[in-house]
């Protein structure tokens, strides 16, 4: 898994291409003050006994302490790497890691699945506003 996290002050998309025939619509949205993950899920990930899962909610809820918010976004970025997990299994682990996140009082957005978006992002000038993570 790799995973390019930025805290933006505004994130903002509007689905643009429908990439998969059987996504369901989608809608536009705007989130503030919130730690963006744009994940890129590699068939290994999504093996059985695989860490990635694990290591994502902890980075994620890692970043957002230091950025003293509960908001978090998951957004599929397919394009950190060459290799990619089938598009259900990625979907499948997204939506485990959503749920953990939840479960630890974490507000949860995902981006929609299967669309390339149009983004508005807008980021503090901060070391801590752009990380990159492999697992």
């Amino acid at each position: 898994m790799r995973v390019l996290f930025w805290f933006c002050n505004n994130f903002n998309w509007t689905p643009a291409i429908k990439t998969l025939e059987n996504a369901p619509d989608a809608k536009p949205a705007e989130n503030d003050n919130t730690v963006v993950a744009f994940i890129h899920i590699e068939p290994r990930d999504v093996e059985d006994g695989s860490s990635a899962e694990t290591k994502l909610v902890k980075n994620s809820k890692w970043l957002a302490r230091k950025w003293e918010t509960e908001n978090i976004v998951l957004h599929s970025f397919t394009h950190l790497g060459e290799e990619k997990a089938e598009a259900i299994k990625a979907q499948e682990l997204l939506d485990r890691t959503r749920e953990r996140l939840e479960k630890a009082g974490y507000s949860i957005v995902q981006t929609p699945y299967g669309y390339f978006l149009n983004l508005e992002i807008k980021a503090p000038g901060h070391p801590l506003a752009r990380i990159y993570k492999e697992f």
